[in-house]
Order: structure tokens, then sequence, then C-alpha cells
């Protein structure tokens, strides 16, 4: 979460708004994200990131003026909460626009509220195309889609050496989404294509999957999930002497749950993410990142 982002979406507030609204000095934008549930460690990043990006805003002047009032709700990791929180942020809140709702399944699930009470909302992170090809004109996203990864990952199939990919993804939007692309990329770039397994979003032991996965003798092992089932599945895929390379595409966003969590059992994985993850000793912001 960058403070252009927030600028971006208090100047869509300010072009929406008329009449007394305009007047108004503070600039109300609501954000639900999963702050807490399976998806909280990404969910707390985005709304962490939103805070310092708000602060920064304000003390610079704000946008045309005006000052920023963030409003976030923690929507669970849950569907149905994400709508909720919505209805509450729009109903109750009064907010002219919304932020979210970082998991392609709580945005999806979000959209129809957005063009019943007729509130855009930027999408931060979630990857479906289903999002964009929906045609819900209150949707506006600055995350790439699915097929977008999978379409800039494809000269790395080569590069990598990849001759049969095996592919493990969550059950949902995000996790069906990416499976199905980077599958048909892998097959347009002359690699073959072994098991596909998918996982509950819930679920914390995976041997059933990865036994059909080391069977295959594929050797890339794809897998989308978040970043609290993917080092379960690092620490497991050790225990079972998983001889595939193991891809994440998406959902490593916090490299030190990574870390801390999955040990050296993550040593040799890769992970592609659409933005830098957060290693403070890297970024061009020192400042920004010791905030954080």
């Amino acid at each position: 979460m960058t403070s252009r982002t927030l600028s971006w979406i208090a100047g869509l507030v300010v072009a929406l708004m008329a009449g007394p609204a305009a007047a108004q000095d503070t600039i109300k934008i609501g954000v639900t994200q999963p702050l807490t549930g399976a998806f909280a460690a990404s969910g707390n990043y985005v709304a962490q990131g939103a805070r310092i990006a708000e602060e920064e805003i304000n003390k610079a002047g704000g946008v045309l003026g005006k000052k920023l009032q963030l409003l976030i709700e923690d929507n669970k990791s849950n569907p149905t909460e994400a709508v909720a929180t919505a209805e509450k942020l729009i109903n109750s809140d009064k907010v002219p626009v919304l932020m979210g709702a970082w998991s392609s399944t709580l945005t999806l699930a979000v959209m129809p509220k957005l063009e019943e009470y007729k509130v855009p909302m930027l999408v931060e992170t979630s990857s479906s195309g289903k999002i964009t090809t929906s045609g819900n004109p209150y949707i506006f996203r600055i995350s790439p889609t699915s097929e977008m990864e999978a379409k800039a990952f494809a000269p790395l199939f080569k590069k990598m050496n990849i001759k049969k990919a095996d592919f493990l993804a969550t059950n949902n939007d995000f996790g069906l989404g990416a499976s199905k692309e980077f599958s048909q990329t892998a097959k347009d770039n002359g690699v073959e294509v072994g098991v596909m397994e998918t996982m509950d979003p819930k679920a914390t032991d995976f041997s059933a999957q990865l036994a059909k996965i080391k069977a295959s003798g594929g050797d890339t092992l794809f897998v989308t999930t978040a970043v609290e089932q993917i080092t379960l599945i690092l620490k497991q895929a050790k225990d079972q002497q998983l001889s595939q390379r193991i891809i994440t595409t998406g959902g490593s966003n916090s490299p030190d749950q990574l870390i801390a969590q999955a040990g050296d059992a993550a040593n040799g994985s890769s992970h592609l993410v659409f933005f830098t993850p957060w290693f403070p000793e890297a970024v061009k912001n020192p400042e920004i990142a010791k905030t954080f």
C-alpha cells in the first residue's frame, strides 16, 4: 500500500462528490480487510500500509486540501463478513469509496453491493479475472490478474528448465484461477502438466495431495494459497522428501512469517509476487520501512 494509491482513491472521491459532500474537510475511505482468520497476515499488512499512507498524506496537507480518514473493518477472511463490513461502511459510516477486500473470493462477494449502492471500490490485491470480466462499473483494480501473472512468468519455464509441472491450489477463486492460468501457460510453453490438486482454504494436512504430487514425478510444484498454508506445505513437503522444486504464485507476501514458520523447509523455494516483499534493508525508503 502506497501513499500514491490512497491519493488516487481520494482523488476519485473528490471527483465523484458534489454539493455539500464536496465541501467537507475530511475524505472518508472505507477499508475491508481480513485482520483475523485464514488470511490475517496479509490483510494486516495491507491495513498497516494504508495507515502509514494516511498519516503521510495528511502530514503533507491531504488531497486537494482535504484530510483523509480511514475506517478499517475486519472481514474475518469470510465472504459473508466481507459483505457485512462493506454494507456497514457504506450505510452506517457513509463512506463514498471502499478499498478491499484482499482475497478474490472476498472481493467477488462484495461486488454486487457496489452496484446496489453505487459505491466504487479499489481492489488492491485480488487476482481473479472474474473481477474484471464481470463488467462491474464500480470496480477499479491495481493488482494484476492471474492471467497477467502467468504470462509474465512464461519466459521462466524455459529459463528454469521446467519440464513437468504439478499444481496444488486452494479451492477458491484465487487458487483455481491461478492454477488454470499457470497450467495453460505451462502447456503453451511445451511443459507437461501432471496432477492438479486442490485443498480447502482452512486445511492443515496436505499429506494426501503431496503423496499424489510426489508420485507424479514432476520437477516443479506450483502452489497457490495464503502464506499460512504455504508454510505448512513447505514443512510437510520436506517431511515427505518431495523432490520437486516449489514455486508459489501469490500469497507469499509475508516473508517474515514464511521464514519464521517454515524455517529451513523454505530453502530452495521460489515465490512470485507482484510487489516487493517487505525487506527493510532493500527498500528505497528505509524510514517508512522502520515505521511499518
